[in-house]
């Protein structure tokens, strides 16, 4: 049938639809040719052709315009009851239009109210019309009543299951198109995030890098200008520091830049964490003249770990360097049984940890996170501050 007949949603009910639509073309010449060859050469036959031509009229017109302003499904619908009143009037083949168009209600009623209040009216228009043809007679009672009836009881019962398979076809469907659009809104979510996660990634590791590279840039050519005079071969020392580090800086934006997974100055992808460390603390100690105790175990871990302590390292010594006013830094590297623990102190001024607003405290707390691992920041204003970074290995994480 047409766009009036089944929900878009619902492929195989339209399909249905227009194999009925076919059968129902046949019936409908299976009636015509049975009235011209069957009903005698009277008045009557020719009134019931015209009856039945008005109905298969507004019927053609409702199904190849089904948007048509004269010919409307309720139109239809009315011209159906009207011939059949007639037709049982006439007595010509209105027991067969009944069958044949049973289905129509339902197709066309679009509410099961509406298909029952058309299907009661045509069942009414029949009785009526074999009545004043019959009278009151056994025959009215005994085959046109109880036939009638029948038909219409099965009738509806197929309509109400007919009416029933729509509505859940039709809120299938709807529930898929809504999961799809839940999907889709997910989709975008799950995109937005990664690209959020992303820049954060990339802020990180631009903080962790560049920016503390730049900072010791500047911290070390202010102290190469200020003692350039007194004392040249200090300023010498510092200048070489400043190209080395500036050389880091420049490695590490290239492989920001690049994506590049192969690690580069400051990512050791092989060897001691430990000897990384070290190297490390030399570079902190030469640079800012300050005592470095250095307790560091000499153990083997995997890339990432070994990347999250460097980073922890060097952010919390940029803070000592930046903030601390620090005399004295202790760096600890051992193994526990819960895995790589990193502690970092200095007898600094101290902070308030609850009011630290820093991005580098935040920023190895995140890193830290992503392998499973935690960060403890210990310090009050005048005593100093102590950083313990934890990181389970893979066997204790496991556990």
């Amino acid at each position: 049938m047409t766009a009036l007949a089944a929900p878009p949603a619902d492929a195989f009910w339209a399909t249905s639809l227009r194999r009925w639509n076919t059968v129902c073309w046949a019936l409908f010449g299976a009636m015509a040719v049975g009235l011209v060859t069957t009903a005698p050469a009277d008045g009557s036959k020719y009134r019931a052709l015209a009856l039945l031509g008005c109905v298969v009229l507004c019927y053609a017109v409702l199904d190849r315009f089904p948007g048509n302003p004269v010919v409307r499904p309720q139109v239809y619908l009315s011209v159906l009851v009207l011939a059949l009143g007639g037709l049982a009037y006439l007595g010509s083949s209105y027991a067969a239009l009944f069958m044949v168009t049973l289905p129509h209600y339902w197709m066309f009623g679009r509410t099961p109210r509406t298909s029952m209040g058309f299907l009661g009216f045509a069942t009414g228009a029949t009785l009526a019309g074999s009545l004043v043809r019959q009278g009151w007679s056994a025959e009215f009672f005994g085959e046109t009543l109880v036939s009638t009836l029948i038909v219409v009881a099965v009738g509806v019962l197929i309509g109400l299951w007919a009416h029933s398979v729509v509505a859940q076809s039709t809120e299938r469907a709807r529930l898929i198109e809504e999961l799809e659009r839940t999907q889709a809104r997910l989709s975008e979510a799950h995109q937005r995030q990664g690209a959020a996660d992303e820049r954060e990634r990339i802020a990180r590791d631009i903080h962790d890098t560049l920016a503390q590279g730049f900072a010791s840039i500047i911290v070390l050519a202010e102290a190469a200008r200020a003692g350039i005079a007194e004392d040249p071969a200090r300023s010498a020392q510092q200048l070489r520091s400043i190209e080395f580090t500036a050389r880091e800086n420049l490695t590490e934006a290239r492989e920001l830049v690049g994506s590049a997974s192969q690690p580069g100055p400051g990512r050791e992808a092989a060897g001691s964490v430990a000897r990384t460390l070290r190297r490390t603390l030399d570079r902190f100690a030469e640079d800012t003249g300050l005592t470095v105790d250095a307790e560091l175990t000499d153990l083997a871990c995997d890339q990432q770990t070994r990347i999250a302590l460097l980073r922890c390292t060097q952010e919390s010594l940029a803070n000592v360097r930046k903030h601390a006013g620090a005399s004295t830094v202790g760096v600890v590297l051992v193994r526990r049984p819960y895995g790589v623990e990193l502690e970092i102190t200095d007898d600094g001024t101290g902070f308030v940890v609850a009011e630290s607003t820093g991005f580098g405290l935040d920023g190895m707390r995140k890193r830290l996170a992503e392998l499973g691992g935690r960060l403890t920041v210990t310090s009050s204003v005048g005593d100093g501050t102590r950083v313990l970074a934890t990181i389970p290995t893979a066997d204790e994480g496991a556990a």
